[in-house]
């Protein structure tokens, strides 16, 4: 592994991943205040209505501060190497989800004063939120330095071989999905965007994991004259 190679995060994408985390905690400190609003105020059985509003606005706070973490995780991932902040980093998404219901699920399960039919609704819908949003802030996939590293070589790796210059490609600098590198400036999808230009290595160090726009690789394979192999005649 080429020390050139070694993937490491721009101060723009760590500043814009630093972004992203605070509104992310942003997100999940909400999400615990309404359950502790639920808690002392909405666990009752004339209160039914509300105390389910509440469960479905913490399960969108929760969800939406996970989304962002994971962006964030993208664009500044942790090393492999520190395996308890590898994880922590990772799925405090799913950590937080289960927090911010679990005190919640297990008062009203225990509440003495609120009937069974209310336990049985109110109960089972914050579960299953509890649930939806463990399972939808944990990273099954997650980023890390390692990865990237190793994707980058792959991708120089293929580059080469359709005689792309690895050093100057070019990639959208704002923008969601899945992230995409150009080998002509003059591609379809780079119409009307902010383009940025440099090597392979900075697109993933800018904008996290990417990979070759098909159509340039379309292009770029035509390009490529394949070498003829002389035939021996006797």
């Amino acid at each position: 592994m080429s020390e050139s190679q070694v993937f490491q995060a721009s101060p723009e994408a760590k500043s814009k991943a630093k972004q992203l985390r605070i509104f992310a905690f942003i997100a999940w400190i909400a999400a615990m205040a309404g359950q502790v609003y639920a808690i002392f105020n909405l666990i009752s059985d004339d209160k039914l209505v509300w105390l389910i509003t509440a469960i479905v606005v913490i399960l969108i706070l929760a969800i939406t501060g996970s989304t962002l973490w994971k962006k964030a995780n993208r664009l500044d991932p942790a090393s492999e190497k520190d395996s308890t902040r590898f994880f922590i980093q990772n799925q405090l998404g799913a950590i937080m989800g289960v927090l911010a219901f679990l005190p919640l699920v297990i008062l009203i399960f225990t509440n003495k004063d609120i009937s069974g039919k209310t336990k049985g609704i109110a109960g089972s819908i914050a579960a299953i939120a509890m649930v939806a949003a463990g399972i939808t802030g944990a990273d099954f996939n997650p980023p890390s330095v390692e990865k990237y590293t190793k994707e980058i070589q792959e991708q120089n790796a293929a580059a080469k071989s359709l005689s792309i210059d690895t050093d100057n490609v070019y990639w959208i600098k704002t923008g969601t999905g899945k992230n995409k590198y150009h080998a002509f400036n003059d591609c379809q999808y780079l119409k009307g965007k902010t383009v940025a230009n440099g090597s392979i290595q900075d697109a993933f160090e800018q904008r996290g994991s990417s990979e070759l726009c098909k159509v340039c690789q379309k292009k770029a394979a035509k390009r490529v004259v394949p070498v003829e192999v002389p035939v021996e005649t006797n």
